[in-house]
This record gives structure tokens, C-alpha cells and sequence, in this order.
């Protein structure tokens, strides 16, 4: 993908912005969520979403295992929670945003925007080995079932 490219997933929820901010914005319980992410904690001395704190992600997508060191870059409870990867590779941020509904529910809206262009070695990685043709395409697709999850344990419904 190239520098800019931006992506995004939205579900309304029957939850305060202030409780899914609480849920999203605990990294380590990301893995609960995600379809990637296999464990999140916190580094650095940081023990909760503050502007700046670091964490280690670790992901997994068929054999391949990646991590990463995120930098919070928002952190307004029940607005948004934002970070950006800090890698060798393509930076990434990632946002989630917590929008009041009239019905006393939320509609959460999570979003990617590349910040680096990714290098032509990472885009035949992610076709030859994890199956990935269209990045973007997946990337919203992991969104979606992302939000789906928090929404079910938002909701009481998750098994």
C-alpha cells in the first residue's frame, strides 16, 4: 500500500463511548478482539493509555509472526484512542473513534492511514505466504470482525 492509504470499519454498539473506550484502549486485551494480534502488554513503564506510552504487539498470520512497538498518539477516554506503529518497515497508525448515538449507544469507528509506503519485499510476503491479495481489502475485513467482538462483550453476548 502506499503513504495515505486509508481504511475504515464502523458498528454501533449498545454501550457507552466511555466503557468501549475503557475496553479498546486496554492493549492487552487486544488480542480478545483482533483476528491478528496474539498478545499486547504494556513497555516502557507504561501501565495504561496515556499520549506517548509504548506497547508490544505481537501478530500472527498463517506461519509468519511479526511484532511491533505502537506509540500512543491519543488517548481522549470516550473519544478516541490512536496509535501509530514504530517499526523498521511501514509505520502505521491506527485510530479508534467514539461517536454518541441517540439512542444512548455508540458507533465506534476503527481506521488505518499508511505513513510509509510498503516496501515491495512486504507486499510479496504478505501475497506468497499469508495469502493476502488485497491488503486494504483485508485490513477492513480484520476492522469489521475486530468491532463485531468488542460490540458482542460490549453487549453481554460474547460465549
Amino acid at each position: 500500500m502506499k503513504k495515505g492509504t486509508r481504511g475504515e470499519a464502523r458498528i454501533h454498539v449498545s454501550a457507552s463511548p466511555e466503557k468501549l473506550y475503557d475496553m479498546v484502549s486496554d492493549v492487552t486485551r487486544i488480542p480478545e478482539w483482533s483476528p491478528e494480534c496474539v498478545s499486547c502488554r504494556w513497555i516502557g513503564g507504561a501501565a495504561g493509555p496515556t499520549v506517548g506510552a509504548r506497547f508490544k504487539g505481537t501478530n500472527k498470520r498463517s506461519f509468519i509472526r511479526w511484532s511491533t512497538k505502537p506509540k500512543v498518539v491519543a488517548a481522549d477516554p470516550g473519544r478516541e484512542f490512536a496509535f501509530v506503529t514504530v517499526t523498521r518497515g511501514p509505520s502505521t497508525k491506527w485510530a479508534y473513534r467514539f461517536e454518541p448515538g441517540p439512542d444512548g449507544g455508540t458507533d465506534v469507528v476503527e481506521s488505518f492511514e499508511m505513513m510509509d509506503d510498503d516496501s515491495a519485499l512486504l507486499r510479496f510476503m504478505e501475497r506468497r505466504f499469508m495469502g493476502i491479495d488485497d491488503r486494504k481489502a483485508d485490513l477492513e475485513a480484520g476492522m469489521q470482525k475486530t468491532l463485531e467482538r468488542v460490540k458482542a462483550v460490549a453487549e453481554g453476548r460474547a460465549s
